[in-house]
């Protein structure tokens, strides 16, 4: 519990350096992004509560994992926001988000929604249509959940201290196979999920839930958060 106590105060000193959390909905292209960095998702009605006071981030993640990628901060942020106008004002593309996915899937699920395209790779344009009531519940449900991010300019690739820094926030908050420190609470969509990762860990992941922290992760995370 120590770790997520001290991930937590790390957490509170990055939000104040941004003198606060934004919600997507409030968001747009033309406010000053950092190049490249790492995001936290909060929800308001997931509290933490055996590590502290205050919400649990229920999703990390950050983009240019793959060499020579060109994908910004706000270009993933936007993915997950989903889209403004066009045929679709409101909806978006789960199919560039798995953050979309997973969410989607959970309203399927507790809804009983009949959406046998959701989460097939080629559909047809009439799928696509049909899908579009899903994807706008799904922007709806994103756009409102507050989050912080951290500014890290490196260099595209799976080797990126961006990657280094996601994937053991996602282990060390991860309740996947371990006595859960701050569990969901019981309405919590991810609940839902018929992913079995997404459940048990917690988070809006399924990659990385299954690992154990490096050692080293918490003293880079804050080295980094001083920096901003």
């Amino acid at each position: 519990m120590d770790d997520v106590q001290k991930f937590y105060v790390i957490m509170e000193n990055l939000e104040k350096r941004l003198m606060g959390k934004r919600i997507l909905d409030k968001c747009d292209g033309r406010m000053s992004w950092p190049r490249r960095g790492v995001y936290f998702f909060f929800e308001e009605s997931e509290n933490r509560t055996h590590s502290g006071k205050g919400l649990r981030a229920v999703r990390i993640g950050t983009h240019a994992l793959e060499e020579k990628s060109k994908t910004s901060l706000w270009e993933r942020l936007r993915q997950h926001k989903g889209t403004l106008n066009g045929k679709h004002p409101g909806g978006g593309n789960h199919r560039e988000s798995v953050f979309r996915k997973h969410v989607g899937s959970a309203i399927i699920n507790k809804r009983g929604m009949n959406c046998i395209s959701w989460g097939e790779k080629r559909i047809s344009k009439k799928e696509r249509d049909l899908e579009y009531e899903l994807e706008k519940k799904v922007s709806q449900y994103i756009r409102k959940m507050p989050f912080i991010w951290l500014k890290i300019d490196d260099e595209p690739g799976p080797n990126s201290m961006r990657a280094f820094l996601e994937r053991n926030a996602i282990a060390l908050l991860s309740n996947l196979n371990k006595n859960p420190i701050d569990p969901p609470s019981e309405n919590w969509l991810g609940n839902n999920s018929k992913n079995e990762r997404v459940v048990r860990s917690g988070l809006w992941k399924d990659k990385h839930t299954e690992r154990a922290p490096d050692p080293r992760f918490l003293d880079i995370f804050d080295k980094f958060v001083m920096r901003m």
